[in-house]
């Protein structure tokens, strides 16, 4: 499993984050429509199919504890189709819930940054700061807390749950 240090926080203009995001260095990597189909949400356990229009499908299955709002997050990301096994990888059944967003990611050092208009609950930014031989966890800590002090933004402004919660709720 990889892992991440990451956050998510209510944004009031995308623009502003964005303007902050490319004065930090950050460069613009794609702007993609999003939906997440979630079959399992269970405490810190989740799984979730990703389709991106006009590209990609993967299952994102993650484990990270909403107990904080700056939160490790251990997570695979699988291509849907195999196409050596022969074999399509979409979980049977309904979904529990389905997330519709549009995301625009930009990219600092290995700071994944989203810009996200999600439906029905508005606009965030989320912060996923990749663990690699170069960056360890104080590392990827230190780097999330550098740009939100840069957006403004505090632990008091985090959020900690997934989008399924917050429109499950």
């Amino acid at each position: 499993m990889a892992r991440n240090i990451e956050i998510k926080a209510r944004v009031a203009a995308l623009a502003d984050a964005r303007v902050i995001a490319l004065a930090l260095g950050a460069v613009p990597l794609a702007s993609e429509e999003q939906t997440d189909r979630y079959y399992v949400v269970d405490g810190a356990h989740r799984l979730k199919l990703r389709t991106i229009a006009g590209g990609r499908a993967e299952l994102v299955e993650y484990r990270r504890p909403e107990k904080s709002g700056v939160r490790a997050s251990d997570y695979t990301v699988t291509p849907v189709r195999d196409e050596r096994a022969g074999i399509c990888l979409v979980p049977k059944g309904e979904p529990l819930l389905i997330v519709r967003k549009r995301r625009e990611i930009l990219l600092w050092d290995n700071v994944r940054i989203h810009l996200d208009e999600v439906d029905q609950l508005g606009t965030f930014i989320e912060l996923e700061a990749v663990l690699d031989e170069q960056h360890d966890e104080s590392v990827c800590r230190d780097q999330v807390a550098y740009i939100l002090r840069a957006l403004g933004l505090s632990e008091d402004d985090l959020i900690r749950a997934s989008y399924a919660e917050l429109i499950q709720r």
